[in-house]
Protein backbone atom coordinates (compact mmCIF):
# COMPACT_ATOMS: atom_id res chain seq x y z
CA UNK A 1 0.00 0.00 0.00
CA UNK A 2 1.41 3.34 -0.99
CA UNK A 3 1.54 5.84 1.87
CA UNK A 4 1.72 9.59 1.62
CA UNK A 5 3.28 11.64 4.45
CA UNK A 6 0.54 13.61 6.17
CA UNK A 7 2.58 16.81 5.84
CA UNK A 8 2.26 16.53 2.07
CA UNK A 9 -1.51 16.02 1.92
CA UNK A 10 -2.94 19.11 0.17
CA UNK A 11 -5.99 19.64 2.41
CA UNK A 12 -5.51 23.43 2.18
CA UNK A 13 -5.34 23.19 -1.62
CA UNK A 14 -8.50 21.06 -1.84
CA UNK A 15 -10.34 23.37 0.54
CA UNK A 16 -9.19 26.41 -1.46
CA UNK A 17 -10.37 24.81 -4.71
CA UNK A 18 -13.75 24.06 -3.13
CA UNK A 19 -14.01 27.66 -1.91
CA UNK A 20 -13.20 29.09 -5.35
CA UNK A 21 -15.58 26.72 -7.11
CA UNK A 22 -18.31 27.59 -4.59
CA UNK A 23 -17.78 31.32 -4.99
CA UNK A 24 -17.98 30.99 -8.77
CA UNK A 25 -21.16 28.90 -8.47
CA UNK A 26 -22.86 31.58 -6.36
CA UNK A 27 -22.29 34.23 -9.02
CA UNK A 28 -23.31 32.26 -12.12
CA UNK A 29 -26.66 31.41 -13.67
CA UNK A 30 -29.44 32.94 -15.72
CA UNK A 31 -29.14 35.91 -13.35
CA UNK A 32 -25.53 36.86 -12.64
CA UNK A 33 -24.37 38.29 -9.32
CA UNK A 34 -21.12 40.26 -9.20
CA UNK A 35 -18.56 38.56 -6.98
CA UNK A 36 -17.15 41.87 -5.79
CA UNK A 37 -20.59 43.04 -4.66
CA UNK A 38 -21.16 39.69 -2.95
CA UNK A 39 -17.86 39.75 -1.08
CA UNK A 40 -18.30 43.38 -0.07
CA UNK A 41 -21.98 42.85 0.91
CA UNK A 42 -23.07 45.65 -1.42
CA UNK A 43 -25.74 43.67 -3.28
CA UNK A 44 -29.21 44.99 -4.00
CA UNK A 45 -32.32 43.35 -2.56
CA UNK A 46 -32.93 41.13 -5.61
CA UNK A 47 -29.36 39.82 -5.52
CA UNK A 48 -29.64 39.10 -1.80
CA UNK A 49 -32.93 37.28 -2.28
CA UNK A 50 -31.57 35.08 -5.07
CA UNK A 51 -28.37 34.38 -3.15
CA UNK A 52 -30.05 33.43 0.11
CA UNK A 53 -33.10 31.52 -1.14
CA UNK A 54 -31.72 29.86 -4.30
CA UNK A 55 -27.94 29.86 -4.72
CA UNK A 56 -26.73 29.15 -1.18
CA UNK A 57 -28.98 26.14 -0.45
CA UNK A 58 -28.14 24.74 -3.88
CA UNK A 59 -24.42 25.14 -3.19
CA UNK A 60 -24.64 23.43 0.21
CA UNK A 61 -26.70 20.62 -1.32
CA UNK A 62 -24.07 20.11 -4.04
CA UNK A 63 -21.27 20.02 -1.44
CA UNK A 64 -23.07 17.50 0.78
CA UNK A 65 -24.22 15.25 -2.07
CA UNK A 66 -20.88 15.37 -3.89
CA UNK A 67 -19.00 14.44 -0.72
CA UNK A 68 -21.43 11.61 0.09
CA UNK A 69 -21.31 10.14 -3.43
CA UNK A 70 -17.50 10.24 -3.52
CA UNK A 71 -17.17 8.63 -0.09
CA UNK A 72 -19.77 6.00 -1.03
CA UNK A 73 -17.69 5.13 -4.08
CA UNK A 74 -14.54 4.87 -1.94
CA UNK A 75 -16.37 2.55 0.49
CA UNK A 76 -17.66 0.29 -2.27
CA UNK A 77 -14.23 0.10 -3.89
CA UNK A 78 -12.72 -0.84 -0.51
CA UNK A 79 -15.50 -3.33 0.16
CA UNK A 80 -15.15 -5.10 -3.20
CA UNK A 81 -11.41 -4.33 -3.44
CA UNK A 82 -11.98 -3.20 -7.01
CA UNK A 83 -11.69 0.30 -8.56
CA UNK A 84 -14.68 -0.32 -10.86
CA UNK A 85 -17.16 -0.49 -7.99
CA UNK A 86 -19.56 2.47 -7.90
CA UNK A 87 -23.09 2.90 -6.52
CA UNK A 88 -24.40 3.98 -9.94
CA UNK A 89 -22.70 1.33 -12.07
CA UNK A 90 -23.70 -1.47 -9.68
CA UNK A 91 -27.35 -0.43 -9.64
CA UNK A 92 -27.53 0.78 -6.02
CA UNK A 93 -28.62 4.27 -7.07
CA UNK A 94 -31.20 3.04 -9.57
CA UNK A 95 -32.55 0.52 -7.04
CA UNK A 96 -33.00 3.32 -4.52
CA UNK A 97 -34.63 5.47 -7.19
CA UNK A 98 -37.22 2.80 -7.89
CA UNK A 99 -38.39 2.83 -4.28
CA UNK A 100 -38.67 6.62 -4.35
CA UNK A 101 -40.67 6.28 -7.57
CA UNK A 102 -43.02 3.81 -5.89
CA UNK A 103 -43.50 6.29 -3.05
CA UNK A 104 -44.23 9.13 -5.50
CA UNK A 105 -46.72 7.22 -7.64
CA UNK A 106 -48.46 4.88 -5.19
CA UNK A 107 -48.44 6.80 -1.88
CA UNK A 108 -51.53 9.04 -1.68
CA UNK A 109 -50.64 10.55 1.71
CA UNK A 110 -47.20 12.10 1.07
CA UNK A 111 -48.68 15.30 -0.37
CA UNK A 112 -50.54 15.98 2.91
CA UNK A 113 -47.39 15.81 5.04
CA UNK A 114 -45.10 18.76 5.85
CA UNK A 115 -42.01 19.14 3.70
CA UNK A 116 -39.57 17.83 6.32
CA UNK A 117 -41.71 14.70 6.87
CA UNK A 118 -41.92 14.05 3.11
CA UNK A 119 -38.15 14.42 2.93
CA UNK A 120 -37.53 11.82 5.64
CA UNK A 121 -40.10 9.48 4.08
CA UNK A 122 -38.38 9.70 0.69
CA UNK A 123 -35.01 9.10 2.35
CA UNK A 124 -36.38 6.02 4.14
CA UNK A 125 -37.80 4.60 0.91
CA UNK A 126 -34.54 5.20 -0.96
CA UNK A 127 -32.54 3.67 1.91
CA UNK A 128 -34.68 0.53 1.81
CA UNK A 129 -34.18 0.23 -1.94
CA UNK A 130 -30.42 0.76 -1.61
CA UNK A 131 -30.08 -1.85 1.16
CA UNK A 132 -31.98 -4.49 -0.81
CA UNK A 133 -29.94 -3.72 -3.92
CA UNK A 134 -26.63 -3.99 -2.02
CA UNK A 135 -27.69 -7.34 -0.57
CA UNK A 136 -28.69 -8.60 -4.03
CA UNK A 137 -25.36 -7.47 -5.49
CA UNK A 138 -23.47 -9.42 -2.85
CA UNK A 139 -25.46 -12.56 -3.58
CA UNK A 140 -25.12 -12.33 -7.35
CA UNK A 141 -21.44 -11.39 -7.44
CA UNK A 142 -20.15 -14.25 -5.28
CA UNK A 143 -18.24 -16.99 -7.09
CA UNK A 144 -16.75 -19.81 -4.98
CA UNK A 145 -16.97 -17.67 -1.89
CA UNK A 146 -15.22 -14.68 -3.48
CA UNK A 147 -16.61 -11.55 -5.09
CA UNK A 148 -16.12 -11.90 -8.86
CA UNK A 149 -15.49 -8.69 -10.80
CA UNK A 150 -17.23 -10.15 -13.86
CA UNK A 151 -20.27 -11.18 -11.82
CA UNK A 152 -20.19 -7.78 -10.13
CA UNK A 153 -20.49 -5.91 -13.43
CA UNK A 154 -23.10 -8.35 -14.78
CA UNK A 155 -25.14 -7.93 -11.59
CA UNK A 156 -24.97 -4.16 -12.01
CA UNK A 157 -26.13 -4.40 -15.62
CA UNK A 158 -29.03 -6.67 -14.64
CA UNK A 159 -30.14 -4.51 -11.71
CA UNK A 160 -29.95 -1.32 -13.77
CA UNK A 161 -32.03 -2.99 -16.50
CA UNK A 162 -34.65 -4.20 -14.03
CA UNK A 163 -34.74 -0.79 -12.33
CA UNK A 164 -35.16 0.90 -15.70
CA UNK A 165 -38.12 -1.37 -16.48
CA UNK A 166 -39.69 -0.66 -13.10
CA UNK A 167 -39.21 3.08 -13.57
CA UNK A 168 -40.80 2.82 -17.02
CA UNK A 169 -43.83 1.06 -15.54
CA UNK A 170 -44.15 3.73 -12.85
CA UNK A 171 -43.90 6.40 -15.54
CA UNK A 172 -46.75 4.74 -17.41
CA UNK A 173 -48.90 4.69 -14.27
CA UNK A 174 -48.12 8.27 -13.19
CA UNK A 175 -50.11 11.44 -13.77
CA UNK A 176 -48.58 14.68 -15.07
CA UNK A 177 -47.34 15.90 -11.69
CA UNK A 178 -45.88 12.52 -10.78
CA UNK A 179 -44.28 12.25 -14.22
CA UNK A 180 -42.40 15.51 -13.67
CA UNK A 181 -41.16 14.24 -10.30
CA UNK A 182 -40.02 10.93 -11.83
CA UNK A 183 -38.17 12.77 -14.58
CA UNK A 184 -36.38 14.71 -11.84
CA UNK A 185 -35.12 11.47 -10.24
CA UNK A 186 -34.12 9.92 -13.55
CA UNK A 187 -31.77 12.68 -14.69
CA UNK A 188 -30.56 14.19 -11.43
CA UNK A 189 -31.08 17.82 -10.50
CA UNK A 190 -30.10 20.17 -7.70
CA UNK A 191 -32.50 22.92 -8.71
CA UNK A 192 -35.11 22.09 -6.09
CA UNK A 193 -32.78 22.53 -3.12
CA UNK A 194 -34.27 24.53 -0.25
CA UNK A 195 -33.01 25.23 3.25
CA UNK A 196 -35.43 22.71 4.80
CA UNK A 197 -34.07 19.97 2.54
CA UNK A 198 -30.46 21.01 3.17
CA UNK A 199 -31.10 20.70 6.91
CA UNK A 200 -32.47 17.18 6.50
CA UNK A 201 -29.61 16.10 4.23
CA UNK A 202 -26.99 17.58 6.58
CA UNK A 203 -28.57 15.88 9.61
CA UNK A 204 -28.23 12.50 7.88
CA UNK A 205 -25.02 12.76 5.86
CA UNK A 206 -22.65 14.65 8.16
CA UNK A 207 -22.74 12.00 10.95
CA UNK A 208 -22.24 9.28 8.32
CA UNK A 209 -19.22 11.01 6.78
CA UNK A 210 -17.67 11.51 10.23
CA UNK A 211 -18.26 7.83 11.04
CA UNK A 212 -16.62 6.71 7.80
CA UNK A 213 -13.56 8.87 8.47
CA UNK A 214 -13.21 7.24 11.91
CA UNK A 215 -13.29 3.80 10.25
CA UNK A 216 -10.39 4.57 7.89
CA UNK A 217 -7.96 2.27 9.71
CA UNK A 218 -10.40 -0.65 9.53
CA UNK A 219 -10.88 0.04 5.83
CA UNK A 220 -7.12 -0.26 5.41
CA UNK A 221 -7.24 -3.65 7.14
CA UNK A 222 -9.97 -4.77 4.75
CA UNK A 223 -7.79 -3.86 1.77
CA UNK A 224 -5.23 -6.42 2.96
CA UNK A 225 -7.77 -9.21 2.46
CA UNK A 226 -10.48 -10.67 4.66
CA UNK A 227 -8.30 -13.39 6.21
CA UNK A 228 -5.56 -10.92 7.10
CA UNK A 229 -8.14 -8.50 8.52
CA UNK A 230 -9.59 -11.25 10.74
CA UNK A 231 -6.12 -12.19 11.93
CA UNK A 232 -5.54 -8.54 12.91
CA UNK A 233 -8.72 -8.51 15.01
CA UNK A 234 -11.39 -7.06 12.69
CA UNK A 235 -14.85 -8.63 12.75
CA UNK A 236 -15.08 -8.64 8.96
CA UNK A 237 -18.69 -9.74 8.55
CA UNK A 238 -20.08 -7.16 10.96
CA UNK A 239 -17.88 -4.48 9.45
CA UNK A 240 -19.08 -5.31 5.92
CA UNK A 241 -22.69 -5.06 7.08
CA UNK A 242 -21.95 -1.63 8.58
CA UNK A 243 -20.31 -0.51 5.33
CA UNK A 244 -23.29 -1.67 3.28
CA UNK A 245 -25.66 0.19 5.63
CA UNK A 246 -23.59 3.39 5.36
CA UNK A 247 -23.40 3.18 1.55
CA UNK A 248 -27.11 2.44 1.32
CA UNK A 249 -28.03 5.36 3.57
CA UNK A 250 -25.71 7.79 1.75
CA UNK A 251 -27.05 6.72 -1.63
CA UNK A 252 -30.62 6.70 -0.35
CA UNK A 253 -30.39 10.28 0.93
CA UNK A 254 -28.77 11.59 -2.27
CA UNK A 255 -31.25 9.83 -4.53
CA UNK A 256 -34.19 11.01 -2.44
CA UNK A 257 -33.24 14.67 -2.81
CA UNK A 258 -31.29 14.95 -6.07
CA UNK A 259 -32.14 11.89 -8.15
CA UNK A 260 -29.60 9.81 -10.06
CA UNK A 261 -26.19 11.48 -10.30
CA UNK A 262 -23.67 9.03 -11.65
CA UNK A 263 -19.90 8.57 -11.84
CA UNK A 264 -18.90 10.87 -8.95
CA UNK A 265 -18.29 7.80 -6.80
CA UNK A 266 -16.26 6.15 -9.56
CA UNK A 267 -14.04 9.04 -10.62
CA UNK A 268 -13.15 10.83 -7.40
CA UNK A 269 -11.71 8.00 -5.22
CA UNK A 270 -9.73 6.67 -8.16
CA UNK A 271 -8.20 10.09 -8.84
CA UNK A 272 -7.34 10.52 -5.16
CA UNK A 273 -5.63 7.11 -5.03
CA UNK A 274 -3.67 7.93 -8.18
CA UNK A 275 -2.39 11.16 -6.61
CA UNK A 276 -1.98 10.27 -2.92
CA UNK A 277 -2.00 6.48 -2.57
CA UNK A 278 -4.50 3.95 -1.21
CA UNK A 279 -4.38 4.85 2.50
CA UNK A 280 -8.04 5.39 3.41
CA UNK A 281 -7.06 7.87 6.13
CA UNK A 282 -6.21 10.08 3.15
CA UNK A 283 -8.65 8.75 0.53
CA UNK A 284 -11.82 9.34 2.57
CA UNK A 285 -11.42 13.05 3.50
CA UNK A 286 -9.77 13.98 0.19
CA UNK A 287 -12.53 12.20 -1.74
CA UNK A 288 -15.15 14.16 0.20
CA UNK A 289 -13.50 17.47 -0.65
CA UNK A 290 -12.86 16.64 -4.30
CA UNK A 291 -16.34 15.12 -4.73
CA UNK A 292 -17.92 18.31 -3.37
CA UNK A 293 -15.84 20.42 -5.77
CA UNK A 294 -16.59 18.20 -8.77
CA UNK A 295 -20.36 18.13 -8.27
CA UNK A 296 -20.45 21.87 -7.59
CA UNK A 297 -18.52 22.45 -10.84
CA UNK A 298 -20.83 20.12 -12.78
CA UNK A 299 -23.91 21.86 -11.39
CA UNK A 300 -22.48 25.26 -12.36
CA UNK A 301 -21.87 24.00 -15.90
CA UNK A 302 -25.42 22.65 -16.02
CA UNK A 303 -26.73 26.13 -15.17
CA UNK A 304 -24.64 28.16 -17.62
CA UNK A 305 -24.26 25.95 -20.72
CA UNK A 306 -27.80 26.47 -22.07
CA UNK A 307 -28.92 29.75 -20.44
CA UNK A 308 -31.80 30.56 -19.87
CA UNK A 309 -32.60 26.82 -19.70
CA UNK A 310 -30.79 24.42 -17.41
CA UNK A 311 -29.31 20.95 -17.98
CA UNK A 312 -29.86 18.17 -15.43
CA UNK A 313 -26.62 17.79 -13.51
CA UNK A 314 -26.77 14.01 -13.93
CA UNK A 315 -26.29 14.46 -17.67
CA UNK A 316 -23.16 16.55 -17.09
CA UNK A 317 -21.59 14.02 -14.71
CA UNK A 318 -22.40 11.23 -17.16
CA UNK A 319 -20.68 13.12 -19.98
CA UNK A 320 -17.61 13.42 -17.76
CA UNK A 321 -17.76 9.96 -16.24
CA UNK A 322 -18.55 7.84 -19.30
CA UNK A 323 -15.15 8.31 -21.00
CA UNK A 324 -13.41 8.00 -17.62
CA UNK A 325 -15.10 4.64 -16.99
CA UNK A 326 -14.10 3.35 -20.43
CA UNK A 327 -10.49 4.39 -19.81
CA UNK A 328 -10.51 2.74 -16.38
CA UNK A 329 -12.04 -0.46 -17.78
CA UNK A 330 -9.44 -0.67 -20.57
CA UNK A 331 -6.68 -0.02 -18.05
CA UNK A 332 -7.86 -2.91 -15.87
CA UNK A 333 -8.21 -5.24 -18.85
CA UNK A 334 -4.61 -4.51 -19.91
CA UNK A 335 -3.39 -5.01 -16.34
CA UNK A 336 -4.95 -8.49 -16.16
CA UNK A 337 -3.54 -9.64 -19.51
Amino acid sequence: MKHTPYSHIPYPLLITVLGMVGLFALTQGAYSIGWKEMLLSSMNDIDKQILITVRLPRLFMAILVGAALAVSGALMQALFRNPLADPGLLGVSSGASVFVGILIVLNPFSGNLPLWAQSYMQSSAAFLGAVLTCWLIFQLSKHKGQVSVLHLLLAGIAINALSGSATGLLTYLSNDEQLRALTFWAMGNLGGARWEQVAVVASLLLPLLCYVWRQSKNLNLLLLGEEEARYLGLDVEKFKIKLIAVVALCVGVTVAFTGLIGFIGLMVPHLIRMMFGADNRIVIPCSALLGASLLTSADTLARILVIPAELPVGLVTSLLGGPFFLWLLLKNIRATN
